[in-house]
């Protein structure tokens, strides 16, 4: 099992989070964290980015579907960005692919429009 880091980073009007390693059952509440001190709202959208993750459970998907209801209620648009194949596979199969919107790259998600 790999640690997971988040690193932070404000791309123009998006704050970008950054996942390596492993977001389970463990690492979840990271994530909640990490969104709960962003600053967001309509003007200042959340793109998390999964390149670097290696593993992701339930609880991580779980966490993920927090961040998007969080950014929400800001009345922030969020993306995720560089979903890795066998997540993109349990998104499909769960019909998640449909409640994420969801880039390549994070500097695509940071230069889209994501309202």
């Amino acid at each position: 099992m790999r640690e997971l880091t988040i690193a932070t980073r404000t791309d123009g009007a998006r704050h970008v989070l950054a996942l390596a390693g492993d977001l389970d059952f463990r690492t979840a509440p990271q994530l909640h964290a990490a969104v709960q001190a962003l600053a967001l709202g309509p003007d200042h959208g959340l793109v998390i980015d999964l390149s670097g993750l290696t593993f992701c459970d339930s609880s991580g998907i779980t966490a993920m579907l927090v961040a998007q209801r969080l950014a929400a209620a800001a009345e922030a648009p969020m993306a995720l960005a560089a979903v890795p194949g066998r997540v993109t596979r349990t998104f499909k199969l769960a019909g998640l692919d449909q409640v994420f919107t969801v880039h390549a790259t994070a500097a695509e998600a940071t230069a889209a429009d994501l309202t």
